[in-house]
C-alpha cells in the first residue's frame, strides 16, 4: 500500500509540469523569478568549466556532427532535469531527506575550502575528456561522444540540482531555472570564465552560497525557516562583497 501510496503522489507531483494554471501563478511571481535568477548564478559558476569539458568532447568529432552532438546532449540534459525535479521535489519534503541532501552541500562546501591541493581536481578533469572505448566499440563514436556528453551533464548538474531543491519546491521554477541554466552553461560559458578569471574569488562565493543554501535546508528539516527577503539579500551581500574585496586587495597590492 506504501509502495501504490507513493507512486500516486510521485505521478500527482509530475503533474504540475502541465498545470497551465500553476505555469502561470510562477512565471508571474517576483518571488519566483528571484529563485531562478539565483539558480542561473550558481549554474554559471559551478559548471562553467564544466562547459568547456563538454566541448572538448564534441570537438573531437567531425565538425558537420559536433552541432548534432551539442543539441542531443542538451535535449538529454533538460529530459534528465525533468526526472530529477519531478522525483526530487517529490522527496525533498521528506524530513530525512532533507537532512541529507543539506549534509551533502555543507561536505561539498567544506571539502572545496578544506582542500590543499588541485593536483587532483586536474587528474579529473584530464579524465573527463576521454571517451570510453567501450561506447566507441558499441555504438560508435558519434553515439559514443553523446552518452558521454551525457553522463557528464548528469554528474556536473548533481550539485546545481541539490542546491537548488533547497531554494524552492516548484517544479516550474526549478525548471526554468534548470532550462536556462543549461542554455547558460553551453551558450555563454566564456563569459563565466572571464568573470572568474577577473574575480577569482568568486569561486569560493559560490561555495559560500553552498553552505548558505545547506544550512538553510537543514534549518527546513527541524522547521526553521527563513523568508526569501532575507536570503536572497544575504547572497547579493556575498557576491557583492567578495568583488569589493577583490578590490581592495588589489588596491593593497598596487600601494606595496
Amino acid at each position: 500500500m506504501e509502495a501504490t501510496t507513493f507512486l500516486s503522489g510521485l505521478i500527482a507531483n509530475y503533474g504540475h509540469f502541465f498545470n497551465l494554471a500553476e505555469i502561470q501563478r510562477v512565471l508571474t511571481d517576483p518571488v519566483s523569478w528571484g529563485i531562478i535568477f539565483w539558480l542561473i548564478i550558481l549554474e554559471g559558476l559551478l559548471s562553467c568549466d564544466n562547459a568547456l569539458v563538454l566541448a572538448v568532447l564534441v570537438n573531437k568529432l567531425p565538425k558537420h556532427q559536433q552541432k548534432k552532438a551539442l543539441l542531443y546532449g542538451i535535449w538529454g540534459a533538460y529530459f534528465f532535469r525533468f526526472v530529477a525535479i519531478g522525483l526530487g521535489t517529490y522527496l525533498v519534503k521528506i524530513t530525512w531527506v532533507q537532512i541529507v541532501g543539506a549534509g551533502y552541500l555543507l561536505w561539498m562546501a567544506g571539502k572545496f575550502f578544506l582542500s590543499k591541493s588541485n593536483t587532483e581536481g586536474e587528474g579529473e578533469e584530464e579524465q573527463e575528456t576521454k571517451v570510453s572505448g567501450f561506447w566507441i566499440k558499441l555504438v560508435g563514436p558519434f553515439w559514443a561522444t553523446v552518452i558521454t556528453v551525457e553522463m557528464m551533464d548528469i554528474t556536473f548538474s548533481v550539485d546545481s540540482i541539490l542546491a537548488a531543491f533547497a531554494l524552492s519546491n516548484e517544479v516550474w521554477v526549478l525548471f526554468v531555472g534548470g532550462l536556462l541554466g543549461i542554455l547558460m552553461m553551453r551558450g555563454v560559458a566564456t563569459v563565466f570564465i572571464k568573470l572568474l578569471d577577473k574575480y577569482p574569488e568568486l569561486e569560493a562565493s559560490a561555495y559560500v552560497l553552498i553552505a548558505l543554501i545547506g544550512a538553510k535546508l537543514m534549518g527546513q528539516a527541524f522547521g526553521y525557516h527563513v523568508s526569501h527577503t532575507i536570503f536572497f539579500s544575504v547572497m547579493a551581500l556575498v557576491i557583492i562583497g567578495t568583488i569589493v574585496l577583490h578590490y581592495i586587495r588589489e588596491g593593497g597590492k598596487k600601494a606595496a
